[in-house]
């Protein structure tokens, strides 16, 4: 009888200790990739608050495709190309999207330094001046005597000169005043301001915020060769993790691709992670950006990156005399991590 009582009190033991151990293995799980090891913490940037054009990392979160790479994302809106330069470099976030040509400005110049490319988001610019109709703005003579609001960083801002030197305009006749990422179109609705720094696919946005037509002048048709976004981190983090990096963008470009193919599905994403977003518009603006991410030079595949382009880039900004420095491909561009085409 004592040994039949030992036996059930042992049972009973183990029987516990597996509801404690299955317990806190659940717990542990939420934290892993499924193959038993932690997931890495990374910060993420958009590229500019959160409008559709930036769905695709949120659908690489939604879908696991972090996780399956073995990443638990934080992602935070950007407020242009100068603060995720910074923000990055600083250590206060991992990746994030800038404007290539910016970030070639703000190296050439020594306004940056520490951070690296390593994938094409869009290989053609998306940088535009932004207004609606009824503001006199239709071609870019009209900007003169205009006041225009972008943030300090934004690429558009900060590569204007150099625009308004090819479009033949004055850009001193021009006046800049300071806004932020999410309450530009807001602004340009209110009237007190002209136009805004946007991207070309902030149409559809502009048009359901304003409830006027806009009128978009791109940079793309007076500076050909320009890519658009591109996928930074640090130096730092390039030299020592570059699997890593490797694995991240990877999982981005996972997530670009579906958006791609369901613009709808990715706004519905988006707008279910966060607050105020207009499924439509940011569907639209998917639709618009779709044709700037492939080129006939990067073929099919995404993120390719050619350093015959960004050659021709630094030769455009230096024969405008954007710079104060000349500067290789390789200076911003890490070519041992950028997808191959």
């Amino acid at each position: 009888m004592r040994r039949l009582t030992r036996t059930v009190a042992a049972a009973t033991m183990a029987t516990a200790l597996a509801l404690v151990a299955a317990c806190s293995g659940s717990d542990e799980a939420d934290d892993t990739n499924g193959g038993g090891a932690a997931l890495e913490q990374v910060t993420y940037l958009t590229s500019f608050g959160n409008f559709g054009r930036d769905a695709y990392a949120w659908v690489a979160k939604e879908k696991g495709y972090f996780k399956e790479a073995g990443f638990e994302v934080e992602i935070k809106p950007g407020q242009g190309t100068g603060s995720i330069i910074q923000t990055v470099v600083g250590g206060q976030a991992h990746f994030g999207p800038i404007d290539l040509t910016g970030g070639l400005l703000q190296l050439g110049n020594g306004e940056a330094k520490d951070f690296v490319a390593v994938a094409a988001i869009q290989q053609r610019t998306m940088a535009a001046i932004a207004t609606v109709e009824g503001t006199g703005i239709n071609t870019p003579k009209d900007l003169e005597g205009k006041k225009l609001a972008d943030t300090p960083g934004s690429v558009v801002r900060n590569l204007f000169p150099t625009y308004a030197r090819m479009a033949g305009i004055d850009h001193t006749k021009v006046t800049w005043v300071n806004g932020e990422a999410q309450t530009l179109m807001v602004t340009l609705g209110s009237g007190s301001v002209d136009g805004i720094g946007q991207f070309v696919v902030g149409q559809p946005t502009i048009e359901a915020v304003t409830k006027k037509k806009a009128v978009l002048l791109p940079y793309s048709n007076v500076m050909q060769d320009l890519y658009g976004n591109v996928l930074i981190t640090s130096k730092q983090i390039a030299s020592e993790k570059p699997e890593m990096v490797k694995r991240f963008t990877a999982a981005l470009l996972r997530g670009l691709e579906d958006a791609l193919a369901n613009p709808q599905e990715a706004a519905e994403i988006l707008a279910k992670n966060v607050e105020a977003v207009n499924p439509v518009a940011a569907a639209a603006e998917l639709q618009l950006m779709a044709g700037y991410v492939r080129s006939s030079n990067s073929g099919t595949a995404l993120g390719t990156l050619d350093s015959g382009r960004v050659a021709k880039s630094i030769a455009i900004l230096r024969g405008a005399g954007a710079l104060k420095s000349d500067l290789t491909p390789e200076q911003v561009i890490d070519f041992n991590l950028a997808p191959k085409s």
